[in-house]
């Protein structure tokens, strides 16, 4: 499952695609949903992004973002505090 509930907060597990043409949510590949960042992956700026990116999108403070898991990977998990997982598949447009 690419999105789970844990406690209060809500984990998802990421593909990112650096140096991207936008930043933006793509599809759900692997277990994992894509997102696609302009940043490159080079001294933590696309993890930087992904959090900025993340809080502009689900209107969260950065505080509440956390990489748990796949920090220096291209594959992590993020977990975003006080939001529940049905809440993040509606903003993102996703039933599933």
């Amino acid at each position: 499952m690419w999105i789970r509930g844990e406690g209060d907060s809500t984990i998802i597990a990421l593909k990112i695609i650096p140096h991207a043409d936008r930043d933006a949510f793509d599809e759900i590949r692997e277990n994992r949903l894509v997102v696609r960042l302009r940043a490159p992956a080079v001294d933590g700026k696309a993890n930087t992004a992904l959090v900025k990116f993340f809080s502009k999108r689900f209107g969260l403070a950065k505080s509440r973002i956390s990489i748990v898991q796949g920090e220096k990977s291209r594959t992590k998990n993020v977990s975003l505090e006080g939001i529940e997982p049905q809440a993040i598949r509606s903003l993102l447009g996703f039933t599933r």
